[in-house]
């Protein structure tokens, strides 16, 4: 496999959100919609923007210094969070720059860029690295070419201002009555993980977020998760991190392993994390976050680093010599 030159930009953004070892032990709370859901299930809709800017920064207070980085949104948290200290000064930051809808229309795939906000604003606030979720299939015809050209325009915003990009695919299904969470499309996973990984990484992202490729509450036998992972590893022209997706913690803790032996480097954490805690009573947060949510993420953190991957090995290293900045 042919390593590719990062840019010092991308060098330094990339060390910055992870590990002195090279691994990402990211929190991720750039949720919007997916976390009214989690704050107020029988109606998201009622849960407003002030009251997730409270439980964002509860979480980066409680969580953030035990994090490499932490994926926040512009709209709920990013400056709320550098504004007010919750975001500790030694801790770098994810910044989404997609819209989300997802208590919208489910067919709607297209991904869109948040209005008013993008890669360079990203950078002026501070972001370490930008982070784009999308829905993809790499099989969706017209609809797949048109989630790649967003994807190309915020690969190129990233060289332009010299950021790296943290890319997300999301599969989803293309008959209405499948869902994801269903045996049936559980069939399809693997192949769609692995196609999408070598796809989008020719397009240029930096580091690619990624759904483990076996859906694990279907297929129990390990064997079959390391053989998935090993391909989905080998198919990657980039470093690649395993995303929580929602899913239990205790499975996505064994995922974490699988995949950090596989040659992940590491691991991006959400609802899997924080679900329960935030659906709490209040009365019960404190003890919730003693005794399950700080020991998780610190049994989550001693996986990675025990068998995830540096990210650096991905990469030829550049040897700048004195001129470079004449050029850069």
């Amino acid at each position: 496999m042919t390593r590719l030159t990062p840019t010092p930009g991308k060098i330094r953004g990339l060390a910055t959100t992870s590990s002195p070892g090279g691994i990402f032990m990211v929190l991720a709370l750039d949720h919007r919609d997916s976390m009214r859901i989690v704050i107020d299930p029988a109606a998201p809709d009622q849960v407003t923007g002030a009251r997730l800017t409270e439980v964002k920064l509860d979480l980066l207070r409680q969580l953030g210094a035990m994090a490499t980085a932490v994926m926040l949104d512009p709209e709920y948290s990013m400056a709320q969070a550098i504004a007010t200290g919750a975001l500790p000064g030694n801790v770098g930051f994810l910044a989404a720059v997609e819209a989300q809808g997802y208590l919208g229309d489910p067919t709607v795939t297209q991904t869109s860029l948040l209005d008013g906000w993008g890669v360079e604003k990203a950078k002026r606030v501070g972001a370490n690295a930008i982070k784009l979720l999308v829905l993809y299939r790499p099989d969706a015809g017209a609809i797949t070419d048109r989630q790649d050209e967003v994807i190309r325009e915020v690969v190129t915003d990233c060289a332009r201002f010299d950021i790296p990009l943290f890319l997300e695919p999301l599969a989803y299904a293309l008959e209405p009555e499948t869902t994801t969470d269903s045996i049936e499309f559980s069939q399809v996973r693997r192949r769609l993980a692995v196609d999408t990984v070598r796809r989008l990484g020719a397009l240029g992202p930096d580091v690619l977020k990624v759904q483990f490729p076996v859906d694990t509450r279907f297929e129990s036998d390990r064997s079959i998760w390391v053989d998935a992972c090993d391909e989905l590893n080998e198919a990657s022209p980039v470093p690649w991190a395993l995303l929580s997706g929602g899913d239990p913690y205790e499975l996505f803790r064994e995922q974490v392993q699988v995949a950090c032996e596989a040659g992940a480097s590491g691991f991006l954490v959400g609802r899997a994390l924080w679900g329960d805690y935030v659906a709490a009573p209040r009365a019960d947060q404190a003890r919730l976050m003693n005794d399950t949510v700080r020991p998780r993420f610190a049994e989550l953190a001693a996986l990675a680093a025990r068998y995830g991957h540096n990210w650096a090995a991905r990469y030829r290293l550049p040897t700048p010599d004195e001129h470079w900045y004449s050029t850069y």
